[in-house]
């Protein structure tokens, strides 16, 4: 039985030892991290001769509100002070005098739904927001109250009335709990009392910004003089504009790295597939992920590095709302072009949409389906990262949506290359040979130049502090966190 058992087993080759004389079918190899990378391709991009690309700008006359950086020292959040110079009206006041007003703020712990100004009173209190988020409220014409602005960590309010005799204009109200650093009226004036050589320079610095104010527009350039009507007999006013003296320039960035393959590889194993062409294109690969995660994340560059902190709101409750993303377009209105986020930030507006029974319009993207909003396409990138308490958790977590018009002719957001370079063997992209070692290993130089330019402040605009992991609990009607 034993014999015959085997004789059985034998009728046929096994299938084990027949693959050995099989030709297998293989497929070239694959890389998870590769993504569609729609950023450069929706990027119009400026050849730049000799590696540099001048910004050329209409002069600023008045400085912009620039954030405060807040940093934990000793255990409390605090500021230094040289940064009262981001405060427009703080910023021709001597070194010294901020040095005193900066060491005369206090710090104070405030609830959610506190009124920390009223409209219609003076509190001659200067705010700046160490911790938290706070709204502006304006009664407006109609006599209710209308959300104006959301302030979070770092933005300030209040200077004017601090030097201002009239009621405060808005009510401000915390809508998270808030650690704040304030100076008050009588703080400041012990402050000029302790400098009375500097009370003049004082009244003189915040006399001349409020005069400059008059005289420019609300981006900060100061008003082209025009005459405009019917009446005959008018003087037509002399003008000219301006340019700014110190034009940013923008420098190529690069990203380099050494492909190296022994020949005794390259000779004897390069079918069906060729093993330098499948390294070189894995690594352009890996070079390209890199190149749009620079775009957006470079601190020198980079997109979220860019933002000018007049262009930056923040999500309202957290999720990102249609409301949100309308505010965000109202920001960057002329010919906006694509919103970029993380997918799991657009999921988190799909669900909001979902919850208010606005399903947004999906049309195709290179052949992708994407969804809008109002028209402009909501872009996956992952390079937009979700940042997480759980660690690399990324269902959890809040991130950035950012909103771009681009193109020169737009003054838009422009990306930045030089073509024609030695070696190139995709634009901007080039490949040197640089010898075999004493080990036959042949090694070669990829090397990727660009940059990226933003040309008009209101070009770039972003939406801070997106949270990604809120659900609706649909059966009761309320939102709950997953």
């Amino acid at each position: 039985m034993e014999a015959m058992s085997d004789n059985l087993l034998q009728r046929s080759v096994t299938t084990a030892v027949a693959r050995n004389l099989a030709t297998t079918t293989k497929t070239s190899p694959k890389m998870m991290s590769i993504t569609p990378r729609h950023l450069l391709h929706l990027l119009p991009w400026v050849q730049v001769e000799g590696g540099s690309y001048r910004v050329n700008r209409t002069k600023v006359e008045l400085a912009k509100a620039e954030r405060l950086a807040i940093e934990a020292a000793d255990g409390r959040l605090a500021f230094g002070p040289a940064a009262l110079r981001n405060v427009p009206l703080f910023a021709g006041l001597p070194d010294s005098l901020l040095a005193q007003m900066q060491g005369r703020f206090r710090t104070e712990r405030v609830p959610l739904g506190s009124d920390l100004l009223i409209e219609g009173q003076d509190r001659s209190t200067f705010f700046v927001i160490a911790q938290g988020q706070v709204e502006i409220l304006s009664k407006g014409v109609h006599g209710r109250d209308l959300r104006a602005a959301l302030l979070a960590e770092g933005e300030f309010f209040g200077e004017v009335d601090l030097v201002s005799d009239n009621p405060s204009d808005s009510t401000v109200r915390t809508i998270t709990p808030c650690v704040l650093l304030t100076l008050s009226r009588k703080d400041l004036d012990a402050v000029l009392d302790e400098l009375p050589n500097l009370r003049d320079d004082f009244q003189k610095a915040i006399a001349e910004h409020l005069e400059l104010r008059s005289t420019v527009n609300r981006y900060g350039e100061r008003n082209i003089d025009l005459v405009s009507g019917f009446a005959e007999n008018v003087e037509i006013p002399e003008t000219f504009v301006d340019y700014a003296a110190h034009p940013r320039e923008y420098s190529l960035a690069a990203v380099q790295t050494v492909v190296r393959v022994h020949t005794r590889v390259s000779d004897l194993y390069n079918g069906p597939y060729d093993q330098l062409e499948e390294q070189m294109r894995l690594t352009i690969e890996g070079i390209k992920e890199r190149q749009e995660w620079d775009l957006v994340n470079s601190p020198k560059f980079g997109l979220l590095h860019s933002v000018d902190p007049a262009m930056r709101i923040s999500t309202r409750y957290g999720a990102p709302t249609p409301d949100d993303l309308d505010e965000l377009l109202s920001l960057v209105w002329k010919k906006p072009a694509f919103f970029l986020a993380h997918p799991k930030a657009i999921a988190a507006f799909e669900r909001e949409c979902t919850w208010r029974g606005v399903p947004p319009v999906t049309t195709s993207l290179f052949g992708t389906p994407v969804i809008t909003w109002r028209g402009v396409p909501l872009v996956p990138c992952d390079k937009l990262e979700v940042k997480s308490r759980y660690g690399s958790n990324q269902s959890f977590g809040t991130t950035s949506i950012l909103l771009l018009r681009v193109g020169e002719a737009d003054q838009g957001v422009v990306g930045l290359h030089q073509t024609g370079i030695p070696g190139e063997i995709m634009p901007s992209l080039s490949a040197r040979l640089m010898g075999l070692d004493s080990l036959g290993v042949a090694s070669y130089l990829l090397t990727l130049y660009f940059s990226l330019a933003v040309l008009t402040d209101d070009a770039l605009g972003v939406l801070e502090n997106v949270e990604v992991g809120y659900y609706h609990d649909y059966e009761h009607r309320k939102a709950t966190p997953k």
